[in-house]
């Protein structure tokens, strides 16, 4: 199976605890483990029915992989309840199930092959935006949970908050979700997934959801039911205040840097870049060159773009030098593996770069920080790589006043707030996070300006802009 990362016998132990808290299964109960494995959950089960001296309920285990399914059919052959099924659990309609616990796969958007895609798209509605197969799985496991029964899955945190996940949280909020067990980042050893351990009723929610931090501390919370993001209430420390907007109604572009998908075709240290190649080659920068100890904005680093300043793709029978150079076969290979040439040309990045909305001065942070910070770039002629992100304020007077404000230590409490984590304790911003920070009409110049006026002011999202 895709995706598939065996569960440390801590935390499966852990999770069947919690399956059975509110009730001890009958022998005539019905488990599922809808991506089994080698089974280490059906393990679990067993172990907790040993020690509170239980008879092992029906359990039923599902596998796409052959090799895992072969293992545990050997494995469990002398147990009479236990059941092995070589199927794909997405593809299947399910019997109804007491219990359901797993650890669904984790495969993001670029690990599907467009017909699985679309098929999924076609099947799950949570299978919106840049989806992650355990999304599909959380949808198809509640589908397949009888009325009044529990499904406990641990998978990583982020489907709280990422905004492709928002249909699924809108499908989770009409079920009670008893429990988010935000465990240990360290759980799968150096795989850092930022885990959380769910547990549903399948029932009306009735009752707040209780949150259990990694720190031990725990909170009691009324989950959005809108599909927004679940951060603001579960991390969330400061309440929106009047005579504020959102960064967004302020900015031309709040914006992921560009991506090419290939960086080590397209960006270079200037001095390795050949003359004929020069006017092709714009300053850039990466989330390294920024430092929170450093107001300089500066990097030995040019990107190669093939664009026009308009964001058209040069013709490929306008390239000259270029063509010769990126039809070199190191260079052709690597730019033929990436994902987005199966709808554009060969040599066209992921996103088209808006150079002239880009090349200005403009506000930069990095995408993972342990403390968020941010730069002006006041050359205004670096164009960012994808790990870096940059904010133009629709009016140039404003971009001093934001930064300063960008920086202060309101900002740097809300965005710790809401931003999603990243490894070992990093904050992950977004754009659609970033866009939402609130800025008191006190900073800028024309104070009096309303939050109707200021949103009439917005400009939508423009072509190629990365959504956070």
């Amino acid at each position: 199976m895709k995706g598939f990362v065996p569960t440390p016998p801590s935390i499966v132990d852990h999770m069947v605890a919690k399956l059975f808290e509110k009730k001890i299964p009958e022998p005539e109960d019905t488990i599922l483990d809808p991506g089994c494995g080698r089974g280490a959950f059906i393990d679990g089960i067993i172990r907790w029915c040993e020690k509170n001296n239980t008879k092992i309920p029906r359990i039923t285990g599902i596998d796409s992989d052959p090799k895992h399914i072969a293992l545990a059919c050997e494995k469990y052959s002398k147990f009479p309840s236990i059941q092995i099924r070589r199927e794909d659990f997405l593809l299947q309609v399910h019997e109804k199930f007491k219990f359901i616990i797993g650890n669904p796969p984790y495969v993001s958007i670029t690990g599907l092959t467009e017909m699985e895609k679309n098929v999924y798209r076609t099947l799950f509605h949570s299978a919106t935006g840049r989806f992650d197969l355990y999304f599909l799985f959380f949808e198809q496991a509640l589908n397949s949970l009888e009325k009044e029964g529990t499904l406990v899955f641990i998978t990583p945190e982020k489907y709280l908050s990422v905004k492709s996940a928002s249909q699924l949280r809108i499908i989770l909020s009409r079920y009670c979700i008893n429990e988010i067990d935000l465990v240990h980042e360290q759980s799968f050893g150096n795989l850092v997934t930022y885990p959380a351990v769910t547990t549903i009723t399948h029932k009306k929610p009735d009752a707040p959801t209780a949150i259990i931090f990694r720190d031990g501390c725990t909170k009691s919370v009324r989950l959005p039911k809108d599909g927004t993001s679940a951060f603001p209430v579960i991390y969330g420390k400061t309440e929106k205040k009047s005579g504020h907007c959102n960064l967004g109604d302020l900015c031309l572009r709040v914006s992921c840097g560009v991506a090419t998908g290939a960086d080590a075709v397209y960006i270079h240290n200037k001095s390795e870049i050949p003359s004929a190649l020069r006017k092709y080659a714009f300053p850039t920068i990466t989330g390294r060159d920024l430092s929170i100890n450093s107001s300089k904005v500066q990097s030995e680093l040019e990107m190669i773009v093939p664009y026009e300043a308009s964001g058209k793709l040069i013709p490929e029978n306008q390239l000259g030098a270029l063509k010769t150079f990126l039809s070199a076969p190191e260079n052709r290979i690597r730019l033929l593996k990436r994902t987005c040439v199966a709808k554009k040309p060969w040599y066209a990045f992921h996103e088209n770069p808006p150079l002239a909305q880009i090349q200005q001065r403009k506000i930069l942070c990095k995408d993972i920080t342990e403390t968020p910070f941010f730069r002006i770039d006041y050359s205004g002629e670096i164009v960012p790589s994808h790990s870096v992100y940059y904010i133009i304020p629709k009016n140039p007077d404003h971009l001093e006043k934001i930064h300063e404000y960008l920086n202060s230590h309101e900002v740097r409490v809300w965005l710790e707030s809401n931003c999603q984590r990243a490894a070992n304790g990093f904050f992950r911003l977004q754009s659609t996070i970033l866009k939402q920070i609130p800025v008191p009409f006190s900073i800028l110049e024309n104070e009096w300006l309303s939050c109707q006026k200021v949103t009439s002011l917005h400009v939508p999202e423009q072509p190629g802009e990365v959504a956070g």
